[in-house]
């Protein structure tokens, strides 16, 4: 298990490469030409986060907290402000103590996010996760407006050894949910995990659907703990935390599955969601294989970021 860890620390680290590249060699360059901490040096190290796609509102909070700090500790030299700058950003990130609750308990796991984002093979890996930690998943194939995903997600069970219940292309996404409710109450199931349709553009509709599947399942199967994410694509920058407040408008976000850290140059934004809008990113995606899909772990997040041994 642990080589497997470290097997993926390193592709995060080599997915990070274009990120550290923009922001750390462009932070470290600011800390070794300043000799003071003025504004020149706040207004140059603000601009390298912001160019690192943090965002401006999470640049400003670390900067705040930047310059609270150097001013409460009477720190003079800039090289002294890298591991306080560290510090800050690890802070952003930290996930609370229950945020994967939904594996200790029977739960009703809901997928949602774009097409093109790597929802349906998310939907995938994470059951083929839960399996090998021996649950009983259930997957729902209830994104039935693309002929694809249906296959695509028959194809990932079989692969991690799962059951899924899934329709005909074109049958009613409500349908399928409440037929795979039955099942996973029937079956007892450990987990039920809903892939969703993604169709951002037809806003009003798609959030009409979300609105209906959860009422069904609030109906069905009340007792059911229940987990919400979002996928988003972390090769979009600061689009992803458009498309994450466009579906908070439409469902109680309780995570982030952030796909595509594998050569990014805007893994800065797995701060700024966090930071922005309140939500933890659960899981990120350096890969195309199963267990290229790993639980965040903010302290490797910003080691990697950093390139800290």
């Amino acid at each position: 298990m642990e080589e497997k860890k470290k097997g993926f620390f390193s592709r995060l680290v080599e997915g990070l490469n274009k990120t550290r590249d923009n922001i750390v060699s462009g932070m470290d360059s600011i800390f070794s030409g300043f000799s003071a901490i003025d504004d020149d040096f706040y207004e140059e190290l603000e601009e390298t986060l912001i160019m690192g796609d943090l965002g401006i509102q999470t640049t400003m909070t670390i900067m705040e907290d930047l310059r609270r700090k150097v001013k409460e500790q009477h720190i003079k030299e800039p090289s002294e402000c890298r591991q306080l700058l560290i510090d800050s950003i690890r802070e952003q990130m930290n996930l609370g103590d229950n945020a994967y609750e939904f594996e200790h308990r029977t739960s009703v796991v809901l997928v949602i996010g774009v097409n093109g984002v790597g929802k349906t093979t998310s939907v995938g890996k994470l059951a083929g996760q839960l399996k090998d930690e021996g649950k009983k998943v259930i997957l729902a194939a209830a994104d039935t407006f693309r002929a694809a995903a249906i296959d695509q997600l028959t194809e990932w069970a079989n692969r991690a050894g799962v059951e899924i219940i899934a329709q005909q292309e074109g049958s009613d996404p409500a349908a399928v949910i409440y037929d795979a409710v039955a099942a996973a109450k029937s079956r007892h199931a450990d987990v039920l995990i809903c892939d969703t349709a993604g169709r951002l553009h037809n806003k009003k509709n798609l959030m009409e659907e979300l609105k209906k599947i959860n009422r069904i399942i609030d109906r069905e199967y009340p007792d059911a703990y229940r987990e919400t994410l979002v996928v988003l694509d972390g090769t979009t920058g600061q689009n992803a935390l458009v498309q994450a407040r466009q579906f908070m408008e439409a469902a109680e976000i309780t995570g982030i599955i952030l796909t595509k850290l594998d050569g990014t140059a805007k893994g800065g934004i797995a701060v700024a969601i966090q930071s922005e809008l309140g939500i933890p990113v659960k899981y990120v995606g350096v890969g195309e294989k199963i267990d290229d899909l790993q639980k965040f772990n903010s302290e490797d997040f910003v080691n990697a970021l950093f390139d800290i041994k």
